[in-house]
């Protein structure tokens, strides 16, 4: 009896330790566990996985050749889809000058500029590619001749019809729906002119007579969340303000009631005159 009750205390005193340490309790009869596998490696916010110690028989794999990029054969790019700026003016202004490019340079390389450099591209055994690269420019350097101001900078692609009679007098944002552009006026005087494109039949904008009420270079729309550079606020959430759309795609598209200038440029030149208060009139 004391035998058995002196192995009960050396069992309890076993399961107690065994408790206090951690461990769990296994029922008697069962197999040991099986050891634990090795951590497997994982990543941190600041460093590299820990990879698990390698066997010392394992040989390290074969590392596969790198391969050499080969060059472009028609050099590096120089312009491409939404490139922006002077070169990319005179890039439309020469293809123009070959038939290619038919409308006035905007100096924004959007689709009509891809599609035109394809054109070119094309037809000179190039690779069409519609990106502007070091062959196709030495190319089309080589066919034409350097722009004259007028052909970088017409006054518009589109004749400017007689103004309204609201127009003549004053300082005037004169634009017309009829012929698609935008006079600059003053007493009468067109100071500067430009393309312009309107809201569609859903979105229409508005005609009549108006004042400029606020002047946002760096808008952005907060109902469609757009960019409108220069926008000069003529009627409520209307404005006159430049599109890369516009510019990009031509009047494939429309605006949401606003007046879109596809020349940056010319727009910047005028955001630059054209004070609060200034009249705009919108005719048919």
């Amino acid at each position: 009896m004391k035998r058995a009750r002196a192995g009960a205390s050396v069992l309890a005193v076993l399961t107690v330790a065994a408790a206090t340490a951690g461990c769990k309790a296994q029922a008697a009869g069962s197999a040991p566990a099986a050891p634990s596998a090795p951590p497997r490696a994982t990543a941190t916010d600041d460093n590299k996985p820990t990879a698990p110690p390698s066997s010392p028989t394992a040989s390290p794999s074969p590392t596969p050749p790198t391969a050499t990029p080969k060059p472009d054969p028609q050099g590096t790019t120089l312009m491409a889809s939404g490139s922006q700026g002077k070169q990319v003016r005179e890039l439309q202004a020469r293809l123009r000058q070959i038939g290619h490019f038919d409308r006035s340079p905007t100096g924004y390389y959007g689709t009509v500029t891809v599609a035109a450099v394809q054109s070119f591209q094309v037809k000179r055994g190039l690779t069409r590619t519609g990106r502007a690269d070091t062959l196709t420019w030495q190319k089309l350097l080589g066919m034409t001749h350097e722009p004259t101001a007028a052909e970088l900078n017409p006054p518009t692609t589109r004749p400017v019809t007689k103004p309204d009679k609201r127009c003549m007098t004053g300082r005037v944002l004169c634009i017309s729906k009829n012929s698609r552009t935008l006079s600059w006026m003053i007493d009468g005087r067109v100071v500067s002119s430009m393309d312009v494109r309107f809201g569609s039949q859903y979105t229409p904008t508005r005609e009549g007579t108006f004042s400029v009420y606020w002047k946002s270079r760096h808008h952005v729309s907060s109902i469609y969340h757009t960019a409108m550079p220069y926008a000069m606020f003529f009627s409520g959430g209307q404005a006159v303000h430049y599109s890369s759309d516009f510019a990009a795609r031509g009047y494939d598209g429309a605006s949401h009631g606003c007046v879109n200038v596809r020349d940056e440029g010319k727009i910047a030149s005028l955001f630059a005159q054209v004070k609060n208060g200034d009249k705009v009139v919108v005719y048919g």
